[in-house]
């Protein structure tokens, strides 16, 4: 019994005026940002590439009027197992997910934690839905963080989204309580960050380091601590916590990077970083969307016991 290949939402677009005479791929890759490897692999799925409902091939010339639909195969992920997870959707449509996450929460399975991740609870989610799609998170937050997450239903999406956050198109803002008071009252920490050759797991500012910048902005000050506003122009791993840390103002509860000070000042059982925005266009559409998560309960208690000590 021969099986029925199962597609995603195609991808359609209009010939306009512009590319009469062009070539599919061109439109492709220029006008659909679909990247030269998923052309490849969208060439080898059968019906993949079709013109006016027709299969043609990407060298094939177009003219106004033209509907061209990209038809991308459906995977699934078939080494994450489904578990009840709680999380909060803000948003989903047939391209991207976008969910609160909560603190504690890793995001995807590693050797020896193959359960109780973001992954498995997606995927279950999905499931009971009828959908049986691939987890394909566009960023990572730490497993403490909470906040905004965003994760593409298709591989077209998560090309998309990554390729703005690579271009610095996205706008990622976090919320976080420090130690101390920061030099500034807003600043920019731009300090390279690479692995601690004492340990590959942490992370310091280093001149032979990646390029990251960070901005912040104080929000409110208390006895003792700060609450602040940041934006990230890279995505380093650690890079608030690291560069928070080099300014000598290490993230409340941080048993990582802070300091015995830093984790005994009314500490939250976690850094206590939130993830409060993400923007970026959306990869089919093209239209700019903001995605704000709440403050957890542990963030709101926090601040309430911090006013407490001004």
């Amino acid at each position: 019994m021969e099986t029925e290949t199962l597609y995603y939402e195609p991808l359609v677009w209009v010939v306009t005026d512009k590319e009469e005479g062009w070539k599919v791929r061109s439109v492709m890759h220029t006008r659909m940002g679909i990247s030269r490897k998923l052309t490849s692999a969208v060439k080898q799925t059968e019906r993949g590439v079709l013109l006016n409902g027709e299969r043609v091939y990407v060298g094939r010339y177009v003219k106004a009027g033209d509907v061209l639909e990209i038809r991308m195969e459906q995977e699934e992920s078939t080494d994450i197992m489904p578990q009840p997870i709680p999380f909060e959707v803000l948003y989903e449509d047939d391209a991207i997910l976008v969910v609160n996450k909560p603190a504690g929460l890793i995001v995807h399975p590693t050797q020896g934690h193959y359960l109780n991740t973001l992954a498995n609870g997606v995927v279950h989610y999905w499931r009971e839905r009828g959908d049986r799609r691939r987890f394909r998170p566009i960023h990572r937050l730490d497993q403490d963080t909470s906040g905004v997450m965003a994760i593409a239903k298709t591989a077209h999406a998560q090309e998309v989204v990554s390729q703005q956050m690579h271009r610095d198109i996205t706008r990622k803002q976090y919320l976080a309580f420090v130690f101390g008071t920061l030099p500034e009252v807003a600043g920019v920490v731009d300090g390279p960050i690479d692995r601690d050759p004492l340990d590959p797991h942490r992370r310091i500012v280093t001149p032979t380091g990646a390029r990251a910048r960070t901005h912040y902005e104080v929000v409110e000050t208390f006895g003792g601590a700060s609450m602040v506003r940041l934006r990230l122009e890279t995505g380093r791993t650690h890079q608030i916590r690291v560069h928070m840390t080099a300014l000598g103002c290490p993230l409340l509860g941080d048993a990582y990077y802070g300091n015995e000070a830093s984790q005994s000042l009314l500490a939250m059982g976690r850094q206590a970083l939130h993830a409060e925005l993400l923007a970026f266009h959306h990869p089919v559409s093209g239209e700019w969307m903001e995605f704000r998560a709440p403050w957890p309960a542990d963030f709101v208690d926090l601040h309430e016991r911090l006013k407490g000590l001004n």
